[in-house]
């Protein structure tokens, strides 16, 4: 049995929005490199995300219908953020940074 330690977070959510784990020593894997490949997707779009937030402050006509969207939008990215920073805590705390 893995320790609980030993399982990737994975970039994405299971049924009811539950953590999915993944449980293997090849991080060059199928599993492994798409989920690297989706974490980059995410921090991409947070980056962009980003961007249009700073345009919408700046923006004093913005509608409010437009910027609760775009909360609702920056909400959902930061929890993939942070999906990320959890998962790579994890890695960094049983492997160390030189391992990475």
């Amino acid at each position: 049995m893995t320790a609980p330690y030993d399982l990737r977070l994975l970039p994405w959510a299971g049924p009811g929005g539950k953590p999915c784990y993944l449980s293997t020593d090849d991080r060059g894997g199928y599993l492994s490199r798409l989920a690297d490949s989706i974490e980059v997707a995410q921090l991409d779009f947070a980056a962009e995300l980003l961007e249009q937030v700073r345009d919408t402050l700046d923006d004093l006509e913005a509608e409010p219908d437009e910027i609760h969207s775009l909360v609702r939008e920056l909400a959902g990215a930061l929890r993939d953020v942070l999906r990320v920073a959890i998962s790579r805590g994890c890695l960094l705390a049983v492997s160390g940074p030189q391992d990475l």
